[in-house]
Protein backbone atom coordinates (compact mmCIF):
# COMPACT_ATOMS: atom_id res chain seq x y z
CA UNK A 1 0.00 0.00 0.00
CA UNK A 2 2.82 2.40 0.85
CA UNK A 3 4.47 1.98 -2.55
CA UNK A 4 1.11 2.45 -4.26
CA UNK A 5 0.49 5.67 -2.31
CA UNK A 6 3.98 6.95 -3.15
CA UNK A 7 3.57 6.23 -6.87
CA UNK A 8 0.12 7.82 -6.86
CA UNK A 9 1.53 10.89 -5.13
CA UNK A 10 4.39 11.13 -7.63
CA UNK A 11 1.97 10.89 -10.54
CA UNK A 12 -0.13 13.66 -9.01
CA UNK A 13 2.87 15.93 -8.42
CA UNK A 14 4.23 15.28 -11.92
CA UNK A 15 0.83 16.17 -13.36
CA UNK A 16 0.75 19.56 -11.68
CA UNK A 17 4.43 20.51 -11.51
CA UNK A 18 7.90 20.04 -12.90
CA UNK A 19 10.21 19.15 -10.03
CA UNK A 20 13.96 19.75 -10.01
CA UNK A 21 15.76 18.12 -7.07
CA UNK A 22 19.44 18.84 -6.46
CA UNK A 23 22.09 18.11 -3.84
CA UNK A 24 21.62 14.39 -3.33
CA UNK A 25 25.37 14.13 -2.77
CA UNK A 26 24.93 16.08 0.49
CA UNK A 27 22.77 13.41 2.12
CA UNK A 28 24.63 11.25 4.68
CA UNK A 29 25.18 7.76 3.33
CA UNK A 30 24.40 6.03 6.62
CA UNK A 31 22.87 6.70 10.02
CA UNK A 32 20.03 9.03 10.92
CA UNK A 33 19.96 12.74 10.17
CA UNK A 34 17.64 15.74 10.20
CA UNK A 35 16.26 17.43 7.07
CA UNK A 36 15.41 21.08 7.80
CA UNK A 37 13.34 22.94 5.20
CA UNK A 38 11.52 26.18 4.64
CA UNK A 39 7.72 25.95 4.54
CA UNK A 40 5.68 27.52 1.74
CA UNK A 41 2.67 25.33 1.03
CA UNK A 42 0.61 22.26 1.86
CA UNK A 43 2.71 20.01 -0.40
CA UNK A 44 5.92 20.68 1.52
CA UNK A 45 5.25 18.00 4.14
CA UNK A 46 5.00 14.96 1.83
CA UNK A 47 7.34 16.29 -0.90
CA UNK A 48 10.31 14.52 0.75
CA UNK A 49 8.66 11.21 -0.10
CA UNK A 50 8.51 12.33 -3.73
CA UNK A 51 12.20 13.17 -3.86
CA UNK A 52 13.61 10.33 -1.73
CA UNK A 53 13.10 6.57 -1.81
CA UNK A 54 13.22 6.27 1.98
CA UNK A 55 10.48 4.90 4.18
CA UNK A 56 12.41 5.55 7.38
CA UNK A 57 11.52 9.25 7.31
CA UNK A 58 9.01 10.89 9.60
CA UNK A 59 7.62 14.40 9.37
CA UNK A 60 6.57 16.75 12.17
CA UNK A 61 3.20 18.31 11.31
CA UNK A 62 1.25 21.01 13.17
CA UNK A 63 -1.46 19.51 15.36
CA UNK A 64 -4.23 21.42 13.57
CA UNK A 65 -3.81 19.17 10.51
CA UNK A 66 -4.71 16.10 12.57
CA UNK A 67 -8.32 17.32 12.38
CA UNK A 68 -8.25 17.00 8.57
CA UNK A 69 -9.21 13.47 7.49
CA UNK A 70 -6.95 13.53 4.40
CA UNK A 71 -3.88 14.40 6.49
CA UNK A 72 -4.72 11.75 9.10
CA UNK A 73 -4.95 9.18 6.30
CA UNK A 74 -1.75 10.34 4.60
CA UNK A 75 -0.05 10.41 7.98
CA UNK A 76 -0.40 6.65 8.30
CA UNK A 77 1.69 6.15 5.17
CA UNK A 78 3.94 9.20 5.21
CA UNK A 79 4.88 8.88 8.89
CA UNK A 80 3.42 12.18 10.09
CA UNK A 81 3.82 13.04 13.77
CA UNK A 82 1.31 15.68 14.79
CA UNK A 83 2.80 18.08 17.30
CA UNK A 84 1.83 21.25 19.13
CA UNK A 85 4.47 23.50 17.60
CA UNK A 86 4.10 26.05 20.40
CA UNK A 87 4.16 23.61 23.33
CA UNK A 88 5.54 20.21 22.29
CA UNK A 89 4.79 17.60 24.93
CA UNK A 90 7.35 15.30 26.51
CA UNK A 91 5.67 12.16 25.12
CA UNK A 92 6.03 13.40 21.53
CA UNK A 93 9.63 14.49 22.05
CA UNK A 94 10.49 11.10 23.50
CA UNK A 95 8.89 9.43 20.50
CA UNK A 96 11.00 11.55 18.12
CA UNK A 97 14.20 10.80 20.04
CA UNK A 98 13.36 7.07 20.09
CA UNK A 99 12.81 7.04 16.31
CA UNK A 100 16.11 8.82 15.71
CA UNK A 101 17.94 6.32 17.90
CA UNK A 102 16.62 3.66 15.49
CA UNK A 103 18.31 5.49 12.59
CA UNK A 104 15.17 7.11 11.17
CA UNK A 105 15.29 10.44 9.34
CA UNK A 106 13.47 13.48 10.73
CA UNK A 107 11.97 16.14 8.45
CA UNK A 108 11.29 19.47 10.15
CA UNK A 109 10.24 22.99 9.15
CA UNK A 110 11.70 25.36 11.77
CA UNK A 111 9.28 28.14 10.83
CA UNK A 112 6.50 26.02 12.29
CA UNK A 113 3.88 27.22 9.82
CA UNK A 114 3.50 28.11 6.16
CA UNK A 115 4.91 31.48 5.18
CA UNK A 116 2.14 33.76 3.96
CA UNK A 117 4.67 36.09 2.36
CA UNK A 118 6.37 33.51 0.14
CA UNK A 119 9.69 34.16 1.88
CA UNK A 120 11.30 33.03 5.13
CA UNK A 121 9.61 34.04 8.37
CA UNK A 122 11.18 33.95 11.83
CA UNK A 123 11.61 30.36 12.98
CA UNK A 124 10.56 28.82 16.30
CA UNK A 125 13.41 27.96 18.72
CA UNK A 126 11.89 24.61 19.71
CA UNK A 127 13.21 22.96 16.58
CA UNK A 128 16.79 23.98 17.33
CA UNK A 129 16.37 22.50 20.82
CA UNK A 130 15.27 19.22 19.29
CA UNK A 131 18.02 19.25 16.65
CA UNK A 132 20.76 19.85 19.23
CA UNK A 133 19.25 17.27 21.58
CA UNK A 134 19.35 14.62 18.84
CA UNK A 135 23.03 15.27 18.05
CA UNK A 136 22.57 14.31 14.39
CA UNK A 137 23.76 15.91 11.14
CA UNK A 138 21.37 18.54 9.82
CA UNK A 139 20.82 18.77 6.06
CA UNK A 140 19.34 22.14 4.99
CA UNK A 141 16.87 21.90 2.10
CA UNK A 142 15.50 24.92 0.25
CA UNK A 143 12.11 24.64 -1.45
CA UNK A 144 10.75 27.05 -4.06
CA UNK A 145 7.58 27.13 -6.14
CA UNK A 146 5.24 25.32 -3.71
CA UNK A 147 3.47 28.44 -2.46
CA UNK A 148 -0.25 27.66 -2.23
CA UNK A 149 -1.28 30.85 -4.05
CA UNK A 150 1.06 30.17 -6.98
CA UNK A 151 0.21 26.47 -7.09
CA UNK A 152 -3.56 26.94 -7.17
CA UNK A 153 -3.18 29.88 -9.55
CA UNK A 154 -1.35 27.63 -12.00
CA UNK A 155 -3.96 24.89 -11.57
CA UNK A 156 -6.74 27.31 -12.49
CA UNK A 157 -4.85 28.17 -15.67
CA UNK A 158 -4.15 24.47 -16.36
CA UNK A 159 -0.45 25.28 -16.19
CA UNK A 160 2.22 23.20 -14.43
CA UNK A 161 4.11 24.80 -11.56
CA UNK A 162 7.88 24.54 -11.12
CA UNK A 163 9.14 23.17 -7.80
CA UNK A 164 12.80 23.12 -6.82
CA UNK A 165 14.35 21.18 -3.94
CA UNK A 166 17.97 21.97 -3.14
CA UNK A 167 19.91 20.16 -0.40
CA UNK A 168 23.03 21.79 1.03
CA UNK A 169 25.99 20.36 2.94
CA UNK A 170 25.19 18.79 6.31
CA UNK A 171 26.29 20.48 9.53
CA UNK A 172 25.94 19.80 13.25
CA UNK A 173 25.00 21.78 16.35
CA UNK A 174 26.82 21.41 19.69
CA UNK A 175 24.81 20.23 22.70
CA UNK A 176 22.95 23.02 24.46
CA UNK A 177 24.86 24.46 27.43
CA UNK A 178 23.25 24.63 30.84
CA UNK A 179 23.58 28.41 30.97
CA UNK A 180 22.08 31.00 28.60
CA UNK A 181 20.04 28.28 26.90
CA UNK A 182 17.46 30.66 25.42
CA UNK A 183 20.16 32.81 23.86
CA UNK A 184 22.01 29.79 22.47
CA UNK A 185 18.78 28.27 21.12
CA UNK A 186 18.16 31.52 19.24
CA UNK A 187 21.68 31.28 17.78
CA UNK A 188 21.11 27.67 16.78
CA UNK A 189 17.77 28.52 15.17
CA UNK A 190 19.39 31.33 13.18
CA UNK A 191 22.17 28.96 12.13
CA UNK A 192 19.68 26.45 10.72
CA UNK A 193 17.64 29.13 8.96
CA UNK A 194 20.66 30.88 7.49
CA UNK A 195 21.87 27.61 6.00
CA UNK A 196 18.45 27.22 4.36
CA UNK A 197 18.46 30.87 3.25
CA UNK A 198 21.87 30.46 1.62
CA UNK A 199 20.31 27.92 -0.79
CA UNK A 200 17.35 30.13 -1.68
CA UNK A 201 17.04 32.88 -4.29
CA UNK A 202 17.34 36.34 -2.74
CA UNK A 203 13.59 37.03 -3.00
CA UNK A 204 12.87 34.04 -0.74
CA UNK A 205 15.24 34.93 2.11
CA UNK A 206 12.76 37.19 3.91
CA UNK A 207 13.38 37.61 7.65
CA UNK A 208 16.97 36.33 7.32
CA UNK A 209 17.97 38.34 4.24
CA UNK A 210 20.26 40.70 6.16
CA UNK A 211 21.44 38.30 8.85
CA UNK A 212 25.24 38.48 9.36
CA UNK A 213 25.51 34.68 9.47
CA UNK A 214 23.81 34.39 6.08
CA UNK A 215 26.32 36.83 4.62
CA UNK A 216 29.15 34.69 5.99
CA UNK A 217 27.69 31.56 4.43
CA UNK A 218 27.20 33.24 1.06
CA UNK A 219 30.83 34.30 1.03
CA UNK A 220 32.10 30.79 1.70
Amino acid sequence: MRNFIRQLFRLLVNAIARVDANGYENLPKEGSFVIATNHLGILDAPIAFYALDYWDMFVLIGEKWEKVALFRWLGKYFNFIFIDRHNPDIKTLRKVISLMEKDNILVIAPEGTRSRTGSLIEAKPGVSYLASKLNRPIVPVAITGTEDKALFGNLKKLRRAHFTLTAGPAFTLPPLPRENRDEVMKQYTDEIMCHIASLLPESYRGFYAEHPRLKELLQQ
